[in-house]
């Protein structure tokens, strides 16, 4: 079970990075759009719909490795005095009954809405370059897959913290500044 959840998470990681790459297109188009509209006053018509589906793009890929990654928000001011099995059991519960109806709607409407873009070819009416928009319609039941692959690992998680009492570690990525100077000072052993 242990090697599923790794994997499924590892996916979920690797997506994530792919994707965090839209940052730097993002970062970069914005800087260039910014230097041709103002600078040179010669703006683009292509700027603006390229930055919308980056940040959708990355929005929407980001969900699974945020998942994974044990980052999404959490209102934990009673959880986080439960024991371990029960915070499992709360997370179990909680993702039957909300979080993969979400997903499973996500998935559905998802395709439904990509599947009608590709049928007729979709192109952006608010912008007057008229880009092609379905391929980046299709990464919406993309991601709601990919949650639901998630989510399973995430029960997964959840079924053997329940038996065993102890959270299974999570495959190590990024820090944040934060969580990385708390533990400067721990003594290593």
């Amino acid at each position: 079970m242990e090697k599923l959840v790794y994997a499924i998470e590892g996916l979920s990681l690797w997506v994530g990075r792919a994707f965090g790459w839209c940052i730097l297109i993002l970062t970069l188009s914005v800087s260039y759009e910014v230097f041709v509209r103002y600078v040179l006053n010669a703006p683009t018509v292509w700027a603006f719909d390229m930055m919308v589906q980056m940040y959708g793009a990355l929005f929407l890929m980001a969900g699974p490795y945020a998942l994974a990654q044990d980052a999404h928000v959490r209102g934990d001011v009673l959880y986080r005095l439960f024991s371990i099995r029960w915070q499992a059991r709360v997370d179990f519960l909680l993702y039957l009954l909300f979080f993969f109806p979400g997903m499973i709607a996500l998935f559905w409407y998802g395709w439904e809405i990509a599947s009608d873009s590709w049928r007729y070819k979709e192109v952006s009416w608010n912008s007057p370059a008229r880009i092609q928009i379905y391929f980046f319609k299709t990464l919406i039941p993309a991601a709601g897959l990919l949650l639901m692959l998630q989510g399973l690992a995430e029960l997964m998680r959840c079924w053997k913290a329940m038996k065993t009492g102890v959270w299974m570690e999570r495959l190590d990525d990024v820090k944040e500044t934060e969580d990385m100077l708390m533990h400067i000072n721990e003594p290593k052993f």
